[in-house]
């Protein structure tokens, strides 16, 4: 059981201060304490660990790995807990460092294009943001929120819906003017694919025959690790794809990407979510201020494709 005579956060700082200031006695005077005193709290608050934190010399003092870690530690809850006290002293304004990681196409297109305008409305928010398509664990990688793309694995973790976006079969003009394009989605077999390099929920692509649902997955002429190399890689001509239209919607609109199979298409969607860490109780206002602006901000509508008259492509109802 902790021990209520315990101030542990007192115990990190004087420790943290002692690494920052390189000594006992630099850090005693800061403290105005002797350095004997100073040095009397590291030593209890090594016994209280059951670990040597530094190795005292006459010259200087080394962390250990053990203290090493600990100091790092040290610093991030010393820095949550200054933003606490700060944020209850000025009725929880948003204030502080925020860390966000998204899926790279929904990152690129929705999201970094908003982030100028919620630094300027937000001054006292600094960020960190990561693009990528890897499924990340947010405490191990210390994330205050993610954003990601298709269904959400049964967590902890609280969810907020963005948006939505359907699904196209797409390859660019100068594929098709090479292999043609399928009639049916039993054609895509000898057709060129571009797949993915992790593991899907749905290993093929979906296709309405009726009233059931076939999945079909064209042999790949190359693989990616995340969607924008997808499309980048269909618009080269590589092979065809499966992507959400938030994504490549105006590739379509374009004509740099055709659409295929349309007639097949089940009308299928993705979801869009910003996840967090809701459970321990109240968001700091950096989080909450943060989603609700994107939710705010993306409306994304749930488009869908339409042939005009002269055979283009376009998107009716969003993005």
């Amino acid at each position: 059981m902790t021990r209520l005579d315990t101030n542990r956060s007192a115990e990190m700082e004087v420790f943290v201060r002692v690494v920052d200031l390189g000594g006992f006695t630099a850090a005693a005077k800061s403290f105005r304490l002797t350095p004997s005193g100073v040095s009397k709290l590291v030593s209890r608050l090594e016994a209280r660990l059951g670990t040597r934190l530094v190795n005292r010399t006459t010259r200087k003092l080394q962390l250990t790995e053990e203290g090493q870690a600990f100091y790092q530690r040290s610093l991030r809850i010393l820095g949550e807990i200054d933003e606490a006290e700060r944020e209850a002293g000025s009725g929880a304004a948003p204030r502080g460092h925020l860390m966000v990681n998204s899926n790279i196409p929904f990152g690129m297109r929705h999201v970094m294009p908003l982030l100028p305008r919620f630094l300027i409305e937000h001054p006292e928010i600094t960020l960190d943001i990561a693009l990528t398509d890897t499924v990340i664990d947010l405490m191990q990688e210390r994330a205050d929120v993610a954003i990601r793309v298709g269904p959400l694995g049964a967590s902890r973790l609280v969810a907020r819906k963005l948006g939505t976006s359907r699904m196209a079969v797409v390859a660019a003009p100068t594929y098709l003017a090479r292999f043609g394009a399928p009639n049916t989605p039993a054609e895509l077999a000898s057709h060129r694919g571009i797949g993915w390099t992790f593991p899907r929920s749905i290993r093929g692509w979906p296709f309405r025959r009726g009233d059931r649902i076939e999945e079909v997955l064209p042999p790949p002429a190359a693989r990616a690790s995340d969607g924008e190399a997808v499309r980048r890689l269909a618009l080269g001509g590589v092979g065809c794809a499966r992507l959400a239209l938030f994504h490549i919607g105006p590739d379509i609109e374009a004509g740099r990407l055709v659409p295929m199979l349309q007639n097949y298409n089940p009308g299928d969607r993705e979801d869009i979510h910003a996840i967090y860490v809701g459970h321990a109780g109240p968001l700091p206002a950096r989080v909450r201020t943060f989603i609700d602006f994107l939710a705010t901000h993306i409306r994304m509508g749930d488009p869908t494709l339409r042939r005009t008259a002269d055979g283009k492509w376009k998107l009716h109802g969003g993005y």
